[in-house]
């Protein structure tokens, strides 16, 4: 092996042989913080204009501040025995080709769960730090929409119901942060006429 091939390797692989071992390691940290610089501001341009705040210090300068950015899962047991993961928050990570797409949304989307018995189908959902009277309901026989819109506050949620339900027969409560919501289940008429037998 001639020392024109061995040596860019040696440098490359075993820098200490030559006395650039700390050198290296300070040229790989300078990348890593102008790699998360890039990132960081590729972020900064994605997040809507009403997540991001201007903030006075002490000193008079001011500073920049995003958020509140939101992201979590609940994991609970579906009537079938399967686990049911649901997400939560005002991010939502989707998985692409090359690194996962982030959408910033300015409505957090409340923690929900929803139960069934025989007879009714009940929403729960937590909604913390607003009135009552902010917060708006839609039902359809399939689907329950929450909202609430305020300075404060911004939460939406379409949840997809397991089963028809009677909007127009619903009940809703709502303390301590926790909007629960009863929709007694549509009667399911059977379909078809019975035919006599001669």
């Amino acid at each position: 092996m001639s020392e024109d091939w061995w040596s860019p390797f040696r440098r490359r692989r075993w820098p200490f042989f030559r006395g650039w071992f700390f050198e290296d390691i300070d040229e790989f940290f300078k990348e890593i913080e102008e790699e998360m610089e890039r990132e960081f501001r590729a972020l900064s341009e994605m997040v809507p204009k009403e997540l991001v705040r201007e903030r006075t210090l002490p000193d008079g300068s001011k500073v920049k501040e995003w958020g509140p950015f939101v992201y979590g899962y609940s994991v609970t047991i579906g009537p079938d025995g399967k686990p049911q993961v649901r997400t939560f928050g005002n991010l939502k990570v989707g998985a692409g080709p090359g690194r996962p797409s982030i959408d910033f949304k300015v409505e957090r989307e409340p923690i929900v769960d929803v139960m069934t018995t025989n007879g009714e189908v009940k929403v729960i959902a937590e909604v913390p730090g607003v009135e009552k009277e902010d917060i708006k309901l839609h039902g359809t026989e399939t689907s329950l929409t929450i909202s609430v819109d305020t300075p404060q506050r911004k939460y939406y949620k379409e949840v997809d119901l397991p089963a028809k339900v009677d909007p127009k027969k619903a009940k809703s409560s709502y303390r301590n942060g926790i909007l629960e919501v009863t929709l007694p289940k549509k009667e399911e008429k059977p379909k078809g006429e019975p035919i006599k037998i001669e």
